[in-house]
């Protein structure tokens, strides 16, 4: 078993990073890692089998009760997200452009409803499964495919507004768009 520095250094950047694409304020979701570790660290571990879907269920579930508290889902982006792991190597102007396409991203993300949020995150930010979702989630396989569809439509959406150029694929399905991008 990990001890909880060892816990925090390998955990704290994927906690932190989910906290802010939930929440989209960076002091907020610096407070929200903080109270994750601390119910990490009063927790027993010892018969979990899967130590990082539980860690991010554990995160989401903490930023979906944050969200509920609030009286407003639209934060302001924070204009320092400190999103990024090493940047000391890189020049500036490529931590300027990382910088700027990330908080670009989070104010996409920012209009899709939460629960499709969670869905998207854990999905393309944390590459889990839809099962693995749908587990840490507590809902339904055919709930987390739904919201991974409606949500890869309204960002499709949200990219056309923006002014993003995106080939209409007339008769095809997701997975033929995948593998047409990717080629």
């Amino acid at each position: 078993m990990q001890s909880n520095r060892e816990l925090f250094d390998l955990y704290q950047r994927d906690v932190y990073r989910t906290c802010y694409y939930m929440v989209h304020n960076a002091s907020d979701a610096e407070d929200l890692t903080q109270e994750v570790f601390i119910t990490l660290f009063r927790s027993n571990r010892e018969h979990i089998e899967q130590l990082k879907a539980w860690i991010m269920k554990v995160t989401v579930n903490h930023c979906l009760n944050h969200l509920k508290r609030q009286k407003s889902l639209h934060l302001k982006v924070a204009a320092n997200p400190h999103l990024f792991t090493g940047t000391e190597g890189k020049p500036v102007d490529r931590q300027v452009e990382e910088r700027e396409s990330a908080e670009e991203w989070a104010i996409y993300m920012n209009r899709l409803p939460v629960k499709i949020r969670a869905v998207l995150t854990l999905r393309y930010m944390h590459d889990f499964t839809l099962a693995e979702i749908s587990k840490l989630l507590e809902i339904p396989l055919g709930t987390v495919k739904s919201r991974t569809h409606k949500g890869l439509k309204l960002m499709e959406q949200i990219l056309r507004e923006a002014g993003a150029q995106i080939p209409k694929l007339e008769g095809e399905n997701y997975e033929q768009r995948r593998k047409g991008i990717e080629v």
